[in-house]
C-alpha cells in the first residue's frame, strides 16, 4: 500500500479482470481534495445461486467494509459498493475463502453467466441450466492463477466444488484451432477478447433472464417422455450497449445458429468464443461486441466459420414455443416438500432493516438464496411451517408481497447510475421511484385502472445495463435530467423497443406521456393488449400524431356543447378512425378550419 486513496491506470485495467472498478463519488468530493475514491466489487454467481455462508459473508463485508448496502444486478450478482483501497485485499480473500468469486465479473472475459433462477427441485432441466451454468463458467474462466497469487499471495486454496472432468477435458481439446498451445489462457491467450462476453442458458419458454439479449443464448432441450437433456438450440449476437449520436451502434437480439447434441455443448461454446476472439473488432470498441460482427459478417458466414472451430456442421435449430416472461415472485412450491419465497427488492439495493431482517431469517432458517435478472432474490428452501412467519418478518420492515405493491413498480429497474459510475451522466436508481409515481398519477388520470401496468427501465446513460431497449417505456440518459425515450418493448421480452424521442427533459414527463397513455386507454384492442404492443401495432407516426394534436379531457369537458346534424356526426367519426384521432379533436379541428375560414 503507497498510502493513496487510487490505483494506477494500469492496475484499474488488471483489477477488472478480478471483478473490481475503481469508482469516484462525484458527490463526495471535498474543496482542494479532489476525487472521492472507492471501489465497487462485483461477484460471480453462475445461475444467480447464493450458498448461506456466502450470503452472510456479503452481508458482513458491505457492513465492514462497504457503503453498508448490496446491490443485485441485471446479470444475477452482487454489487459491493464503497470498497476502499486498503480493504480490497481484505474483501477479495474473504469472498474467496466463503466459496465466492469475483474472477471474470468484469474485463473482456466471459461475464457472469445467467439460468433461470431455478426454485424447482423437481425439475431435470431447470436443474441442468444451474449445472451448464456453472461449467460454462469454469471453461471459460481465466486460468493462469493470477487471480489467487494476488488476493490469496498464492495460497493453496482448496473449494468444496471441483471442476466437471468433462470441463478440464474439452478445455484442453483444440483439435480444430480453438486453443493457444502452451499458453497460461488457452482460450483467450495474451490478448483476452475485443470486449465483454455474455451468456445466458434456460429452457424452452422461460425468458426470465431477457434470454435474447446476451452473445449467446443456449436452449436447454429434453426429451418430452423421460425429461433427459438431449441437446441444446443455439442463438447468437443480442446486446444492449449503444452510444448516443452514432447510429452505427445499436441494440440487438440473438439469431438462431442452430442445435448442437448434448455432449458437444463445450466445443461449440469454445467454437463461437474463438471466432469472437480471433474475428471480433479490435480497433474500435464501440464496434467490438458479437452482435457487430454478426451484422458484418452475416448470420450464414457466422455459422460456418463457428462450424470450422466446432469441426463439424450444426444441426437444424429445432422450433421453441413462445417465450413467456416469469418473476419468479411470492410463494411456490419448489417440488421437494419445501417451499420458495420470491422478495421484490426495488432497485435491487438491499439496506436498512429489510438487509437486517433478511440475513436474520436467511441465517436462522439456514437458507440459500437465488438471484435473479430483475434484481430481486428468492428465498430457498423454506420449511412450510416457516411460511406465516417469514411472510410477516419481511413486510413488517417493507418487503410486502409483490401482490401488493404496484405492479408498475414491480416491473421496473433501473442502474446504479448516479453518483458513482463514471458513465452516467443523469440519475437511474434514485429517479426511477419519482418517474413510476408520475407514470401512476397520469394512468389514473386518464383513467386506466390501477391492476394495469408495463414495464418501465432507466439507465444513466446510452450502455444499456438494466436493459431498457426491452422495455415497454425505456428512459435513456443522454444528460442531466434528460433521458431518450423507447418505446414498443414487448411485456414477454421478445422484441426490442425503438426510438420515440431523442431527447425528452424530465419535468416535460407529463405532456409526453398523457396523450400516450389516454390513446391507449381509449384505443388499444382489449384489456389484454399491453402498453408496449399497442405503441408498436399503431406505429410511431400516429403517435407522434396524436400527441402533437392532443387536447386534455379536462379542457374538452369544460367547453360548451355543440349539437352537430347526424349526417355531419357520421362524416366527423369517420375521419377520426382513419386518423386514430378522438371525435373531439377532429371535431375541434375542424370548427376551427371553418372559423378561420371564414375570418379571413
Amino acid at each position: 500500500m503507497d498510502g493513496k486513496p487510487n490505483v494506477s491506470n494500469d492496475s484499474v485495467q488488471l483489477i477488472k479482470f478480478h471483478g473490481s472498478y475503481m469508482q469516484d463519488d462525484r458527490e463526495a468530493r471535498g474543496l482542494g481534495r479532489g476525487k472521492a475514491y472507492q471501489f465497487m466489487l462485483r461477484t460471480r454467481q453462475p445461475g444467480g445461486f447464493v450458498s448461506n455462508k456466502l450470503y452472510l459473508t456479503m452481508d458482513d463485508l458491505a457492513t465492514d467494509f462497504g457503503s453498508g448496502t448490496l446491490r443485485l444486478t441485471t446479470r444475477q450478482t452482487y454489487q459491493l459498493h464503497g470498497v476502499l483501497k486498503d480493504d480490497l485485499k481484505s474483501v477479495f480473500s474473504t469472498i474467496i475463502k466463503s466459496m465466492g468469486s469475483t474472477l471474470g465479473a468484469c474485463g473482456d472475459v466471459n461475464r457472469n453467466i445467467l439460468a433461470p433462477p431455478h426454485p424447482y427441485k423437481n425439475r431435470k432441466d431447470y436443474q441442468h441450466c444451474q449445472v451448464l451454468a456453472n461449467n460454462i463458467a469454469d471453461l471459460l474462466a481465466p486460468q493462469s492463477g493470477a487471480y489467487y497469487d494476488v488476493w490469496l499471495d498464492g495460497e493453496k486454496f482448496l473449494t468444496a466444488e471441483r471442476e466437471d472432468p468433462k470441463v478440464t477435458e474439452d478445455r484442453a481439446f483444440n483439435g480444430f484451432g480453438t486453443n493457444f498451445e502452451g499458453s497460461p489462457e488457452p482460450i483467450y491467450g495474451a490478448q483476452f477478447l475485443p470486449r465483454k462476453f455474455k451468456i445466458a442458458v434456460t429452457v424452452p419458454g422461460d425468458n426470465s433472464i431477457d434470454v435474447l439479449t446476451n452473445d449467446v443464448a443456449i436452449v436447454v432441450m429434453s426429451d418430452e417422455a423421460t425429461g433427459e437433456v438431449t441437446g441444446y438450440n443455439i442463438l447468437c449476437g443480442g446486446g444492449m450497449g449503444r452510444t448516443h449520436n452514432n447510429q452505427q451502434t445499436f441494440p440487438t437480439l440473438t439469431e438462431p445458429i442452430g442445435y448442437v447434441a448434448k455432449d458437444d455443448i463445450y466445443h461449440v461454446v469454445k467454437a463461437i468464443v474463438a471466432t469472437q476472439r480471433d474475428y471480433g473488432r479490435r480497433d474500435d470498441r464501440r464496434q467490438s461486441r458479437l452482435k457487430y460482427l454478426i451484422h458484418s459478417w452475416g448470420v450464414d458466414k457466422f455459422r460456418a466459420v463457428v462450424e470450422q472451430y466446432f469441426g463439424k456442421k450444426l444441426e437444424p435449430f429445432k422450433p421453441l414455443p413462445k417465450w413467456e416472461h416469469k418473476n419468479y415472485l411470492g410463494w411456490g412450491d419448489q417440488g421437494d416438500g419445501k417451499l420458495f419465497y420470491g422478495v421484490f427488492v426495488y432497485n435491487g439495493r438491499l439496506k436498512g432493516e429489510g438487509k437486517k431482517m433478511l440475513r436474520k431469517l436467511i441465517e436462522t432458517h439456514n437458507l440459500t438464496v437465488m438471484l435473479t435478472a430483475e434484481q430481486n432474490l428468492i428465498l430457498c428452501d423454506i420449511d412450510p411451517s416457516l411460511k406465516e412467519e417469514i411472510q410477516s418478518s419481511l413486510e413488517s420492515v417493507g418487503y410486502d408481497d409483490f401482490q401488493k405493491s404496484d405492479g408498475l413498480v414491480v416491473k421496473s429497474m433501473a442502474c446504479p447510475a448516479l453518483p458513482l459510475c463514471g458513465l452516467a451522466v443523469t440519475e437511474a436508481e434514485r429517479g426511477i421511484p419519482a418517474v413510476n409515481e408520475r407514470l401512476r398519477a397520469l394512468m389514473t388520470k386518464v383513467g386506466l385502472p390501477e391492476t394495469d401496468s408495463f414495464v418501465v427501465r432507466m439507465t444513466g446513460c446510452p450502455n444499456g445495463c438494466a436493459r431498457p431497449y426491452m422495455a415497454e417505456v425505456g428512459f435513456v440518459g443522454d444528460g442531466p435530467n434528460s433521458y431518450q425515450i423507447w418505446l414498443g418493448g414487448a411485456p414477454n421480452h421478445s422484441r426490442l423497443a425503438e426510438p420515440f424521442m431523442d431527447k425528452m427533459k424530465i419535468d416535460k414527463l407529463e405532456e409526453t406521456f398523457e396523450p400516450l397513455l389516454y390513446f391507449y386507454r381509449t384505443r388499444r384492442e382489449g384489456a389484454e393488449e399491453s402498453f408496449g404492443d399497442f405503441c408498436a401495432r399503431v406505429g410511431f407516426d400516429v403517435l407522434r400524431m396524436y400527441q402533437k394534436a392532443y387536447v386534455p379531457p379536462p379542457s374538452i369537458t369544460q367547453l360548451p356543447r355543440v349539437g352537430v346534424e347526424m349526417e355531419a356526426f357520421d362524416q366527423l367519426k369517420d375521419i377520426a378512425e382513419r386518423e386514430n384521432k378522438t371525435l373531439s379533436q377532429v371535431a375541434s379541428e375542424a370548427i376551427a378550419l371553418y372559423a378561420n375560414k371564414k375570418l379571413s
